[in-house]
């Protein structure tokens, strides 16, 4: 497809009427016009230019990203965090290489954010070429990385807020290596956004070194202040896994999606995607151990139905569907799990940290 030229004011005004006399009749002309919509209503409401820059630059932002990451959307991603203090030579370093390498290994890429420390040392493990890096303008820090000066998956941002959504939006997993506030912040977002089911399930692996207790004095004050006072809930503990080595890190994230593939709603059905089919007796086994989960009926194998066809590539994928009730992710995220030992029945076991 050749590309859209809007050069002049006359190209914007023929794009922008070929948009509005579109038939909304699917999603993404229905999503253009809306998108067209908004913007002519923020001139009705006459914001302040304040809000004005910030939409435009955000929009802008989002745009850029996203078709940036388009041509990568079928390779998973390994969004990783970490000090950006963290200097070559020390142990955690030469840890996030490891790890890096080892993600690539088992056909993962990676995203940081493109900084030094943690990051260099992922995108060192990964290569640039496995790489995308998320970077962030702030007043008293460096340029990204020389590793990523010349690749076209760096991304520079202006806003967190925007950057922090493709950290989540484009990982199907991430790990978290000793930081600071930026990592905690992140973290504690990570599994915010996991415990409130505003991002599907996705693996949350804390790396920490043999010996040490990084991760375990948090997991600690976690248990003692948080649970104890029922502040979160004991399912809330399945999102994360501590491990100290890259082996048993990655064993961690590709187990994961070792049965389990992904999850959509479709209607009133919670349906998810496997790589192989479950027995009748796993499936009961399911419905028994998982109908706090179950607002009706039970857990059924299913085809792909027909909101679905937007994604062609899943369509061989075997399913399952049940009517969930939407309100515990925990143990939405305990029910992958058990799905994925249900799958690894005479596999080696993945080694536990905690």
């Amino acid at each position: 497809m050749a590309e859209m030229r809007l050069d002049s004011a006359d190209d914007i005004l023929r794009e922008a009427a070929a948009i509005a006399a579109a038939q909304a009749s699917d999603l993404r002309s229905f999503l253009y016009q809306e998108i067209l919509l908004n913007a002519l209503k923020c001139k009705r409401d006459e914001l302040d230019i304040l809000d004005l820059k910030l939409l435009s630059r955000a929009v802008a932002e989002f745009r850029y990203a996203a078709r940036v990451f388009k041509p990568y959307r079928g390779v998973r991603k390994v969004s990783i965090f970490g000090s950006a203090r963290t200097p070559r030579g020390d142990p955690y370093y030469d840890l996030a290489v490891a790890f890096g390498r080892a993600l690539v290994e088992r056909d993962f890429m990676v995203i940081t954010g493109a900084a030094e420390g943690i990051m260099r040392a992922g995108i060192e493990g990964a290569g640039p070429q496995n790489s995308f890096g998320v970077n962030i303008l702030l007043p008293f820090e460096r340029a990204a990385t020389d590793l990523l000066q010349e690749d076209g998956k760096l991304i520079t941002f202006r806003y967190f807020f925007t950057r922090k959504l493709f950290f989540v939006m484009e990982a199907d997993a991430f790990a978290l290596f000793p930081g600071g506030f930026g990592t905690h912040d992140e973290g504690f977002e990570l599994l915010t956004l996991l415990q409130t089911g505003k991002t599907p399930p996705k693996p949350l692996v804390l790396m920490e070194l043999p010996g040490e207790r990084y991760w375990e004095r948090w997991e600690s004050f976690v248990r003692q202040e948080l649970l104890s006072r029922g502040y979160i809930s004991p399912e809330d503990l399945s999102f994360y896994k501590i491990a100290h080595s890259s082996e048993e890190g990655v064993a961690w994230l590709t187990s994961y999606y070792s049965t389990y593939h992904s999850l959509r709603q479709v209607g009133d059905l919670l349906v998810i995607r496997l790589e192989r089919d479950l027995a009748d007796g796993e499936l009961v086994q399911l419905t028994r151990q998982f109908g706090d989960l179950i607002e009706a009926g039970r857990i059924t194998r299913t085809g792909p139905l027909p909101p679905e066809e937007d994604q062609p590539a899943l369509r061989s994928k075997p399913r399952i569907a049940f009517r969930y009730q939407g309100q515990n992710a925990g143990r939405l995220n305990e029910l992958i799990l058990a799905i994925n030992q249900m799958g690894s029945a005479g596999q080696p076991e993945v080694l536990s940290s905690t």
